[in-house]
């Protein structure tokens, strides 16, 4: 049987709040929580609850005959966490199912992959932590920001430990070839890429409603005719999508449930295709080549490529500041500023600047909260001028919190240095013992106490030491040995004393007897 690939994309970014110039400097708070929290439940109630009751029924219905698999961005579960606990219970009431495959990703939905290998990677174990806390289960299967993908990226991605990526099958990268297969990185042939069947997922996601389109309406009638029109040598159709398809792009009155329902069905009956998951996909089929992808590719719109990010020098400007304060970030270590640091890579903050107006317009106005790209250039480069000044504050506080840790290192290693260097001038006037006879010594050891002889012979050579203990009385002698084993570098000081101590009693004792 062939398969097909049912993945959905669930993202919110932590939108920005307006930030004006006189707020720089007074104003620490970037987020607009009023309007994450509303567009969070106008979604889940539109699409994330209702969608999820469907895939679950469907799954209830069917058993493990029907699989899908979600990437969810570490910040959507964040606010889910903070604003709609109900839709993450129902997301964990799908993990818990076993026919349902959550992927990992960057944890702020970033561009990071493009910009620091250091950062992708600790976001990609950030996010893979936060998938396995809620879901019970460490993601195997790797799909980047917007489907962002290149030989180099996909590199990283197998060099973290993943044996799957999920990529858009562009036409300038594929050619004659057809997205239908499972096909590998050409760089680590290890790491197996699945490709967006983008005509097939668009049916779906973007011309559903489209009343002017030759197909409209689609049925799942049309739909499985159409996959049952593919190439039988053709493996696996990998329909990749934004999950706010059902309900908040496509609304109920368009019939999107009713044709999410009937699918599956429609699927089993009169076609040979079974659902599977990304991991399933990757774990039978077997690569029919390398994809060579020089230049990052994207699924975004209809270039396939990163302007709807980085193509007008607003966006430049704004990635290039944003990451040219990650050295500093990661040494001030702090939990208030990786925080705001991870949410505002958001890849959506650089999306609203983009100045693209023509086929994809419309696309592009409808999910952007500014007036004009320009409006949230300005925005956005407030709020970095904050933070900027935030870690510039912290970054010297640390600086001076380790010059004084540096200082007193060194205080206390010249202090036992000159400490060592009196126990040595000590060590070399005791050495008058050993030419004192054996009565002698006797008598000065014996109006010394116990601790100062166990820290004498810490410091002492053996000559003297065999001196020292051959006249001591045999009560003293266990006592002597054992104190002075457990004396180390750090008594310097201590010995110090304690050989001044039988220094003195020495110099008086020959003073004494030379009167004599």
């Amino acid at each position: 049987m062939r398969n097909i690939c049912f993945y959905f994309q669930v993202h919110q970014p932590n939108r920005l709040k307006l930030y004006r110039f006189f707020n720089i400097g007074n104003d620490h708070y970037y987020f607009d929580d009023y309007r994450n929290n509303y567009i969070l439940r106008r979604v889940a109630n539109k699409c994330y609850l209702p969608a999820n009751k469907v895939m679950l029924d469907l799954i209830r219905e069917y058993g493990t005959g029907f699989k899908i698999s979600y990437s969810i961005s570490g910040t959507a579960l964040d606010q889910f966490e903070r604003f709609a606990p109900d839709v993450l219970h129902s997301f964990q009431e799908l993990a818990a199912t076993g026919c349902v495959e959550f992927l990992a990703e960057t944890y702020s939905h970033s561009l990071s992959a493009l910009a620091s290998k250091e950062e992708f990677t600790r976001q990609v174990n950030a996010h893979a932590d936060k998938i396995e806390k809620l879901f019970g289960k460490r993601p195997e299967t790797f799909r980047n920001t917007e489907l962002i993908y290149s030989d180099y990226i996909g590199e990283m991605v197998a060099e973290m430990g993943f044996k799957t990526m999920l990529t858009e099958g562009a036409k300038h990268i594929l050619g004659w070839k057809s997205p239908n297969y499972l096909y590998c990185n050409a760089v680590n042939p290890k790491l197996k890429i699945l490709l967006k069947n983008f005509q097939l997922s668009d049916d779906i996601a973007f011309r559903f409603s489209q009343t002017s389109w030759g197909e409209w309406p689609l049925t799942t009638e049309k739909y499985v005719d159409w996959l049952n029109a593919i190439n039988p040598n053709e493996q696996i159709v990998n329909l990749f999508m934004d999950y706010e398809t059902f309900g908040e792009h496509q609304w109920p009155e368009t019939g999107i449930f009713e044709f999410l329902k009937a699918l599956p069905n429609r699927v089993f009956s009169h076609s040979n295709y079974k659902f599977c998951t990304p991991s399933e996909a990757a774990n039978t089929l077997q690569p029919v080549a390398p994809v060579h992808v020089n230049y990052p590719i994207s699924w975004a719109d209809e270039e396939r490529d990163l302007t709807a990010w980085l193509g007008n020098e607003l966006q430049d400007e704004a990635f290039s500041e944003l990451y040219s304060l990650r050295e500093k970030v990661y040494k001030c270590n702090d939990e208030d500023l990786n925080r705001d640091w991870r949410y505002l890579q958001t890849s959506d903050h650089f999306y609203y600047m983009c100045t693209k107006w023509f086929s994809d317009g419309d696309v592009h106005k409808y999910f952007n909260p500014y007036n004009s790209p320009y409006e949230a250039f300005i925005n956005f480069m407030n709020i970095i001028s904050d933070f900027q000044i935030r870690i510039d504050e912290k970054y010297q506080q640390v600086i001076k919190q380790n010059e004084s840790i540096e200082n007193q290192k060194s205080q206390k290693t010249t202090r036992v240095k000159k400490a060592v260097s009196k126990t040595n001038e000590s060590q070399y006037k005791l050495t008058h013992l050993l030419n004192l006879s054996d009565n002698d010594v006797k008598k000065i050891i014996k109006a010394v106490n116990v601790d100062v002889l166990a820290n004498v012979l810490a410091n002492a050579s053996d000559e003297l030491s065999d001196k020292i203990i051959k006249n001591l009385s045999t009560p003293r002698v266990s006592d002597v040995k054992h104190k002075s084993s457990q004396i180390n570098e750090s008594n310097a000081e201590e010995i110090e004393e304690n050989e001044k101590i039988l220094e003195n009693i020495l110099s008086d004792y020959i003073k004494k007897k030379q009167k004599n």
